[in-house]
């Protein structure tokens, strides 16, 4: 006779009559093999869904990079601003807040990435008073001291950023922000 064995499906106790018998009736085979197909069904899916994002990513313009890297940028400048106002006007709000430069992106993109350069400002400050600009300085003095303010106003070497320098940065700030997001849970 066969030795005891559990069934695989059901759990339940059975005899087995044949060698490699791992189910005890016709149904819990049957539904061994559903569960087999469905997982490799799923497996080959994920598979399918992995390849199709490398191929996307290797279609990706620097453009792109660029975007994506700086919305991972502009999310670490809000987290690590969270508890401060708006650096332009000083209002503490409920409304939108955005990652605001002060030596702009369009005429010194060497400073996109530059930490000292980029301060959580409030939507109004940003968008319908183009930055208020002369009320951020007063207040950039400030916080990050005037030596350093006047080393943002002055020259800097032009800088264009490759396609894997973006994919560094942007793994940066997303770690960064994990790490910040890690503390404040």
């Amino acid at each position: 006779m066969g030795k005891l064995k559990t069934c695989k499906v059901c759990k339940d106790k059975f005899t087995q009559q044949r060698p490699l018998q791992s189910v005890c009736s016709p149904e819990c085979s049957f539904t061994l093999i559903t569960l087999a197909k469905t997982k490799a069904e799923r497996i080959a899916t994920q598979e399918s869904r992995k390849t199709i994002r490398l191929q996307k990513e290797k279609l990706k313009t620097r453009s792109e990079h660029a975007k994506e890297t700086q919305a991972a940028f502009n999310e670490y400048i809000r987290l690590r601003d969270i508890h401060l106002p708006c650096i332009s006007c000083g209002r503490y709000h409920d409304g939108q807040y955005h990652a605001g430069h002060y030596r702009t992106v369009g005429a010194h993109p060497e400073l996109r990435f530059e930490e000292l350069n980029v301060h959580k400002q409030c939507s109004v400050c940003n968008n319908h008073k183009s930055g208020n600009i002369v009320e951020y300085r007063i207040n950039l003095a400030k916080k990050i001291g005037l030596d350093k303010l006047e080393w943002l106003e002055g020259n800097h070497e032009q800088k264009r950023y490759s396609v894997e320098e973006l994919k560094a940065i942007k793994e940066k700030y997303k770690c960064l922000t994990k790490q910040i997001k890690a503390t404040t849970t």
